[in-house]
């Protein structure tokens, strides 16, 4: 007896890979990344962008995924990957995109893929994360409590059960700026949010499981003997790989740079 076989002509193959830089602003900070992935592929029905799909008899969008924000959290810095049945203008996709999402979920770039994967462009990310009610004298002596262990243990609760995270080891550099220094030196706009808290400026390297800005934010409360869990707001503002000097590449400059090469149009 044969293996059953889908009716019909296998689907179109990928002719153009393209990579998206994307935003969850406001209150689209508490969509879930399954929320975000169907809103997107209702995005990309409406906009006509002419999708790749899977074979099989449930086939499903091209769309590659990396590294989702926590539900709750904002970000300027989230990555994914589409394949396309034809080759579109890149900046075409944006606009159409942007155009079919809510307000709050905003398409910041669209490159065309370069060699690579895009998933190995990525080891850290830096988050800002806002702590109301909090000085920055108090919460920079934790830091320099936190900084001078060599491991501090946090507990979390996943589908798996309760795991035991290494907080300390994830986190790359940590430092404590006050509002309006944060806002003047990193140009956030409307995301900056309300004076009159402390600000934690945090590189972390994402391991398997990923330590969370939240897990950094019990480990500091711990080592430092703060009462109760600490309110925060916490935003992604950059993904990439860690140069010499500690600071974070961008993921798609090698894309940019192919495009910029080859003479395709790109992103804003």
């Amino acid at each position: 007896m044969g293996t059953r076989q889908p009716d019909g002509p296998p689907p179109p193959p990928i002719v153009q890979r393209l990579r998206i830089r994307y935003a969850k602003r406001g209150r689209l900070r508490f969509v879930s990344h399954r929320d975000f992935a169907r809103a997107f592929e209702r995005a990309l029905r409406r906009s006509g962008v002419p999708t790749a799909f899977s074979a099989g008899f449930s086939p499903h969008p091209r769309i590659s995924y990396v590294g989702a924000a926590p539900t709750g959290a904002a970000s300027e810095a989230e990555y994914l990957e589409i394949g396309l049945q034809t080759e579109c203008d890149p900046e075409e996709v944006r606009a159409a995109l942007n155009a079919a999402l809510p307000d709050g979920l905003d398409i910041l770039e669209v490159l065309p893929a370069g060699p690579g994967g895009l998933p190995d462009q990525i080891e850290a990310a830096r988050w800002r994360i806002e702590l109301p009610g909090l000085s920055p004298e108090v919460l920079s002596s934790a830091v320099r409590d936190f900084l001078a262990q060599d491991s501090v243990i946090v507990e979390r609760v996943t589908k798996k059960g309760l795991r035991l995270l290494d907080a300390r080891s994830a986190v790359v550099s940590v430092s404590v700026e006050r509002p309006g220094e944060a806002r003047d030196r990193l140009d956030l706009g409307r995301e900056a949010g309300a004076d009159g808290c402390a600000i934690l400026d945090l590189v972390v390297r994402q391991l398997s499981p990923a330590v969370r800005p939240d897990d950094v934010l019990t480990a500091l409360g711990a080592v430092a003997g703060l009462d109760g869990p600490l309110t925060s707001r916490s935003t992604r503002l950059a993904q990439g790989r860690l140069d010499t000097t500690g600071v974070l590449t961008d993921p798609l400059g090698p894309d940019r740079a192919a495009a910029a090469r080859d003479g395709a149009p790109g992103g804003t």
